[in-house]
């Protein structure tokens, strides 16, 4: 498989991209060259290799949950603009 001038020309066409000649055949070289290399990785013996997400192990960098008291109800009503009967007051958004 390989790129052609015109594949370059249709994908800058979808792109609304102007190109200049030199820049269509400079991107027809560039693709070609990574078609050739994807080929080339494929050439490769993967039957024993284990299928992955991710090149690196992931680990969970959040802490455990820990059931704590919480704060108490005064304190957070010290940070509320507006209360009423223990609860945050904000204006109605529906009418």
């Amino acid at each position: 498989m390989s790129i052609t001038v015109k594949d370059v020309e249709h994908v800058a066409d979808l792109a609304r991209l102007e190109l200049s000649d030199q820049e269509k055949a400079l991107f027809t070289e560039q693709l070609n060259a990574i078609l050739k290399y994807a080929e080339k990785l494929g050439e490769l013996d993967t039957d024993d290799v284990e299928p992955t997400s991710h090149v690196l192990p992931l680990a969970d960098v959040m802490r455990d949950d820990e059931v704590r008291e919480s704060l108490p109800l005064e304190a957070v009503m010290r940070n509320a603009p507006d209360e009423e009967d223990g609860q945050f007051k904000v204006p109605a958004v529906l009418e």
